[in-house]
């Protein structure tokens, strides 16, 4: 990652192969998939979440990594697209791969326990999720926070982490793989829907500022670069959140129409056999 302090090379479509290599990074997600393989070898597994597991991290890797990595300092537009690739593309593929479970079934004893505990079910319900996601989003783009994170390289690393976090509780809910997800397939689908207008809001409030609520972007270009960047930046989160978290409800949906077209059935059945 370049400095906060000075401006990286203008970008162009040839700094596609620029790589932002970081051993700690690197490591965590190296960690994270031997430990879910390790856990996972000991069930019967399905392959898809296998599929689902391995593909969160590694779109995890190309946002913190790669040549988006490498800009999310210096362009707000690209902090966008990093943004929205982990909350709402790696985030959707952990939460399918349903490590909890995993933890629950073969994990540590102290770990089982915890997920067991007042506090870890409170965090991990429906409402804290929602909470949670609708509380973030803004608050990491439309406070001081922001000014933080570019001048604390920790601090942006830790809300990559969060982003990843967040999106995990939330889509856990939405998709209910995992065991402990409960609610009903209409109510998902409501779900997810409800919480549209949080990215709606926020990249709508950027795109329409007509003043750079970032100072520590000011040692990156001109102030016309700079506002262009995130005014691109607001739409992004604005369209391209909407159009990803539209596209999430299509599972929901076609979840709910099945369940419900298997209810009719065997609701037909049983008044058939009732001679009704």
């Amino acid at each position: 990652m370049p400095s906060m302090m000075h401006a990286p090379p203008p970008f162009s479509w040839h700094h596609l192969n620029l790589w932002h290599l970081n051993w700690w990074p690197c490591l965590l997600l190296v960690v994270g998939q031997v430990l879910y393989f390790g856990l996972a070898r000991r069930e019967v597994w399905p392959k898809v979440r296998y599929a689902c597991w391995t593909g969160g991290l590694v779109v995890t890797f190309l946002a913190t990594q790669s040549v988006i990595g490498f800009y999310d300092m210096a362009m707000f537009s690209d902090h966008m697209i990093q943004h929205l690739l982990l909350i709402m593309v790696a985030a959707p593929l952990l939460a399918y791969a349903a490590p909890l479970d995993l933890v629950r079934h073969r994990g540590p004893g102290w770990l089982r326990r915890f997920l067991d505990s007042a506090p870890a079910t409170a965090l991990l319900s429906p409402l804290a999720a929602f909470i949670i996601y609708a509380a973030i989003i803004p608050a990491t783009h439309l406070t001081s926070f922001f000014n933080v994170m570019m001048n604390n390289e920790w601090v942006h690393h830790s809300e990559q982490i969060l982003f990843l976090l967040v999106g995990y509780l939330f889509f856990r809910q939405a998709f209910a793989i995992e065991e402990d997800c409960s609610l009903n397939p209409g109510l998902r689908l409501m779900y997810v829907m409800v919480a549209v207008p949080v990215d709606t809001i926020t990249g709508l409030a950027l795109n329409m500022t007509n003043f750079n609520p970032f100072p520590s972007y000011n040692v990156m270009g001109s102030r016309s670069v700079i506002m262009d960047s995130i005014h691109l930046g607001g739409s992004i989160m604005w369209i391209g959140g909407d159009a990803l978290m539209l596209l999430a409800c299509i599972p929901v949906a076609t979840y709910w129409v099945r369940e419900e077209t298997r209810r009719t059935k065997i609701l037909d059945a049983q008044l058939d056999a009732q001679g009704l």
